[in-house]
């Protein structure tokens, strides 16, 4: 496993790689309020069954992050970052806001995808949704961590997941700093307002969409818009999993494994 920088016009982001395939393959998280660095062992963990095949490639967002920060922009830093590392025709995996990232992407730099899985995510968003955002970003300006990490177990996983590792999740926002904080609500702040469901169809490459009835940040309402808007396959998992249904369901990977190698 391999952790780089990559630093193009003004842009300066961190991602970390493993695998030795020939093929592609992006991973676009969510939201956090710590960066996905420090998670590359127990992700690589996660994904190891894709080691052979593909080059995995994480990134994490800009560090020097502007503010505002739209979704459309993270997009356009991801694809200059993937186009100074030479990766095109790439296999993409975007969950929750990395799945608005991905999908902005496929509409702007089709040359850069060969397939897409859009995890947990929306291509439209009123400022008006009740997707929990609002209450994040309250939580986060008042400093409280303890409402922000107990909110944010209550959205993401289900509830067997909760009682199995509920003393785990507790500690997921220990040691964040102010800074990881600022970048945390600019990033939630992006959510509202985003609004790419008329452009979806100029989305051409292979698409899965994967969502969970049990989500109650983004509901599965939101994953059949957009499998509709595209004619694409729909998974939808069930109620007993959550949001972070990608990190639950034991068969998550396989499915992406699949579809890839038919696309």
């Amino acid at each position: 496993m391999k952790t780089g920088t990559v630093e193009v016009n003004d842009i300066i982001m961190d991602y970390f790689t493993f695998g030795r395939g020939e093929k592609p393959f992006i991973i676009l998280p969510g939201v956090d309020c710590k960066s996905i660095i420090p998670a590359a062992r127990a992700i690589r963990a996660a994904y190891r069954a894709f080691e052979d095949e593909y080059t995995v490639y994480v990134f994490d967002r800009r560090k020097n992050i502007p503010d505002p920060y739209p979704i459309r922009q993270m997009a356009h830093d991801t694809a200059a970052a993937m186009e100074t590392l030479g990766i095109r025709d790439a296999y993409i995996f975007g969950a929750s806001q990395g799945g608005m990232i991905a999908m902005c992407i496929a509409i702007d730099h089709p040359e850069l995808v060969h397939a897409l899985v859009l995890g947990s995510t929306a291509c439209q968003i009123d400022d008006e949704s009740d997707n929990g955002t609002e209450r994040w970003i309250e939580l986060a300006k008042a400093g409280d961590m303890t409402g922000l990490t107990a909110d944010f177990i209550e959205g993401l996983y289900g509830e067997e997941t909760i009682k199995k590792f509920k003393d785990v999740f507790l500690h997921l926002n220990d040691n964040v700093t102010e800074e990881g904080l600022r970048r945390f609500i600019i990033m939630v702040e992006a959510i509202n307002g985003f609004d790419v469901y008329e452009e979806l169809p100029k989305i051409t490459c292979p698409t899965l969409v994967i969502g969970c009835e049990g989500d109650k940040i983004l509901p599965a309402e939101h994953s059949k818009k957009i499998a509709e808007k595209l004619g694409c396959e729909l998974y939808l998992y069930g109620k007993e999993y959550g949001h972070a249904v990608f990190d639950e369901a034991p068969d998550y990977k396989q499915r992406l494994l699949d579809f890839y190698a038919t696309a």
